[in-house]
């Protein structure tokens, strides 16, 4: 492909990621390849990219039927969302708690949190812009009342803000690491300690831009946790954040060799079982089918209420998806262990 070529086909607005395959990657289509990489991007959209030459590999147009292997390098061009209003849907939300100035939710796995490219609508933004007309708009157009944020395959507690005083109070609060944000876990191994801190700078991975990885600059990190149970080849824990970056659990997870059961991008997919016996292998296989996301979920959230300056704290139940795991790996570690 021309630079001419690249000029007329690209928008100096689009935003641009560069994903370097790895050298063990088996075949895969390009479409299929690219769905577990883009989070708030459909096969549909990513083919439709492919159809209008935003998607290149090793600098050359392909279609989506393309076999990734190892070493190829894979830019993509995302446009910009359309300027278009964010659309009320009446998308069911678990709110536990609310009043005039915020509410807290349990999100489910699967629900994005706010609109990207391709994605408009289907998003808690769109459901919380039709359960209340008053949200905060500190975020943007199409994060209304949002404070942060969990990813998509990521369950659990969020807290949205009505107005922006009670937004930026929040905010400051997360910036300051005061408030209280516990999760629960399913990872892959046992660990040596029962409990540790792991501290890192995590920067973007410049090899892939959808990643997130420890390095020596970036942004500081902290998390804290505590093996609660063990399954053998599976440790079931909990995570306390000291600091909210992108991923930041599921790269430090990964980065000790324990990654998250079910993370397609930081390798709890890819948990090599080759060398376990048979029973365990198995056991893996089974837990794999269990749980096709991440098994993460924000379990507990506390902070400050702005208004009245009131300790809360609210604690959720384990996912159905979580649960089920749990109880099959019981009944291993019943027969197997």
């Amino acid at each position: 492909m021309s630079e001419k070529d690249s000029n007329e086909l690209f928008n100096h607005k689009d935003e641009v990621q560069e994903i370097n395959v790895p050298e063990n990657q088996q075949r895969e289509r390009l479409d299929q390849f690219l769905v577990s990489r883009l989070e708030k991007i459909s096969r549909a959209q990513i083919q439709k990219l492919i159809k209008q030459n935003k998607i290149s590999v090793n600098k050359k147009k392909v279609k989506s039927s393309h076999q990734v292997v190892g070493g190829e390098t894979i830019i993509i061009h995302i446009p910009p969302p359309k300027s278009i209003d964010l659309l009320p849907e009446n998308i069911p939300l678990n709110i536990i708690y609310e009043d005039d100035s915020l509410l807290v939710l349990n999100k489910p796995a699967g629900l994005v949190v706010h609109p990207a490219y391709g994605n408009m609508s289907g998003t808690l933004a769109n459901a919380l812009v039709y359960h209340s007309q008053q949200l905060s708009t500190l975020s943007g157009d199409y994060r209304p009342g949002l404070v942060h944020r969990l990813d998509k395959d990521t369950s659990g507690l969020m807290v949205v803000a009505k107005n922006n005083f009670v937004h930026s109070a929040l905010s400051e609060q997360f910036s300051a690491h005061t408030t209280i944000r516990e999760y629960r876990a399913f990872v892959w191994g046992i660990f040596n300690e029962s409990s540790g801190r792991i501290e890192s700078y995590i920067t973007r991975n410049p090899k892939d831009r959808t990643q997130m990885i420890v390095s020596d600059e970036g942004r500081w990190a902290v998390t804290n946790y505590e093996v609660l149970d063990e399954f053998g080849i599976v440790s079931y824990v909990k995570l306390r954040l000291e600091t909210g970056r992108t991923h930041q659990i599921r790269v430090h997870m990964a980065h000790k060799h324990h990654p998250v059961l079910g993370d397609q991008i930081y390798g709890g997919r890819q948990k090599q079982i080759i060398h376990l016996n048979q029973k365990f292998q198995q056991m893996a296989i089974q837990s794999l089918k269990m749980m096709p996301r991440q098994a993460l979920h924000a379990k507990t959230l506390g902070f400050i209420h702005p208004d009245n300056n009131k300790e809360m704290k609210f604690d959720s139940e384990l996912p159905e998806d979580m649960a089920r795991l749990n109880c099959f790996l019981e009944e291993q570690k019943e027969t197997i262990l």
